[in-house]
């Protein structure tokens, strides 16, 4: 491949654009399938740069499509834009106090740049591919609820990645470098459990207690947490205790749970034992419960050929440069942290620490150890039905906690901007390599199909969950 100077001079050209476009996303957060101010400014931007604009992408109306370009394969680059409750934060403060208006919605998992970011390096790979004649097309998808609204998973359910030939996509952090394609399958489901009230006094014997049932629901998974395979996850929230009166007996209750698994097979399998201790919990307490699922995502699933591209790309560009009053807020976060957090920032890298590092200005190699602990996200699902890269891309002290107040405050900052545009340049160079050379689309789809050859597809979104858009954003 060449180096990928004309790719970078079309990021660098619009990168103060799309800064403003994180910072306006990052002024204004919205939760889960309620971004409307997100996805207009989204739309907004692609109608600006001369995209094919689709809105109510798969029904979902805080999902938008821009698409460039004619003929040859379709390279599509994932952004976000949702944001989180409970973390609103003054940007640039470097101690907690949250902003006024905001109604606790902060973006401490950096999705206003995510977004942004994405659609820069979409924008760029459109420009080249009119100044070069090219055929190909490029796809930006602005995707809502990734915050466990597993927006992707309904969009690939309606069908929505099935032309697509690589999916390319990154996630703020605190280092640079190809994403491990390592992540849990989850199950986010509610269980109510519906009883009969009485006065908890007077006529104790009548009453069948929902909250009880939930209780022993609780106790049981607990329980079950000893038989788990090593490295599965499963949470709860009380979600409706049954009232605040304690001389009532409550009739009816309900918790969520979210069930993790590193493989879809073991995800369905630990769900079916949670629901069984439901069922015996109800059978205790002479209740009865239900079960709604209310969304679900699939585990990653890599592909070598596209992480050795995506790895390149790193390797010809370098890593991100900060300035000294960059690295002295960072510094300034860095107070608000634990030593343990710092450490645990470099383990999950598989990178060694550097005492007094505050952002880091290295590339983790794509030989580092798998981290051992992680998370899940509805890239997943995508990644099963197409061949799928991801970056991870520099923006925040290093240490910072996701989902934090201190990740929210540093959203806005010059730091968070740089590494936007240099991620924006590893995507955009990834997404120019498969077009410049088709050899390397086959070999991602080869290595795709041997990836699943033994484990076929299934959506783990059951087809009968529709996306709770009537509670957008609760």
């Amino acid at each position: 491949m060449q180096n990928g100077e004309d790719i970078w001079r079309l990021v660098e050209a619009k990168r103060e654009e799309f800064a403003e476009l994180s910072d306006r996303v990052w002024g204004t957060p919205e939760l889960n399938y309620a971004e409307q101010r997100s996805a207009a400014a989204h739309a907004g931007m692609l109608e600006r740069q001369g995209f094919r604009i689709t809105k109510g992408v798969a029904g979902i109306p805080t999902a938008v499509m821009g698409e460039a370009g004619e003929g040859g394969p379709v390279i599509a680059i994932l952004g976000e834009y949702d944001a989180l409750p409970g973390l609103s934060q003054e940007a640039g403060l470097a101690e907690p106090r949250p902003v006024e208006g905001q109604e606790g919605k902060g973006h401490g998992c950096g999705h206003n740049l995510l977004g942004a970011a994405s659609l820069l390096a979409a924008t760029a790979v459109k420009d080249w591919l009119a100044e070069n004649g090219i055929r190909g097309r490029v796809r930006y998808y602005g995707c809502p609820a990734e915050e466990g609204g597993s927006a992707k998973g309904f969009m690939v359910r309606e069908g929505a990645f099935d032309d697509v030939d690589i999916a390319i996509c990154w996630h703020p952090a605190p280092f640079s470098g190809v994403t491990k394609p390592v992540s849990l399958a989850c199950m986010e489901m509610d269980f109510t459990f519906t009883g009969r009230s009485s006065h908890a006094a007077a006529a104790p014997e009548l009453g069948r207690s929902a909250l009880d049932a939930v209780e022993l629901m609780n106790v049981g998974v607990n329980y079950m947490r000893e038989h788990m395979p090593d490295g599965a996850r499963v949470h709860y929230a009380l979600q409706d205790a049954g009232g605040i009166a304690p001389n009532v007996v409550q009739g009816r209750a309900r918790v969520r749970y979210l069930v993790r698994g590193k493989t879809l097979p073991e995800m369905q399998a630990l769900v079916a034992r949670v629901k069984k201790i439901a069922e015996g919990a109800a059978l205790m307490t002479e209740t009865t419960v239900s079960h709604q699922v209310l969304s679900a995502d699939a585990n990653l699933v890599g592909n070598t050929p596209l992480e050795q591209a995506m790895n390149a790309n790193y390797e010809r560009l370098g890593p991100p440069r900060f300035d000294e009053a960059d690295k002295a807020f960072a510094r300034e976060i860095q107070k608000t942290l634990t030593a343990e957090e710092i450490d645990a920032t470099y383990r999950r890298a598989g990178i060694p620490p550097i005492p007094g590092e505050a952002l880091c200005e290295r590339i983790v190699p794509l030989d580092a150890p798998e981290p051992k602990s992680f998370g899940s996200t509805d890239v997943g699902t995508v990644s099963w039905v197409v061949p799928t890269v991801q970056a991870r891309g520099a923006t925040y002290a290093v240490g910072t906690p996701g989902h934090s107040w201190q990740l929210t405050a540093q959203g806005k900052t010059p730091a968070a901007h740089k590494g936007l545009e240099h991620v924006a340049k590893v995507m955009a160079g990834t997404a120019l390599d498969a077009l410049r050379d088709p050899g390397l689309i086959e070999k991602a789809k080869a290595d795709h199909r041997a990836r699943l050859a033994e484990t076929p597809f299934v959506n783990p979104i059951p087809d009968d969950v529709q996306p709770p858009l009537s509670m957008a954003g609760h």
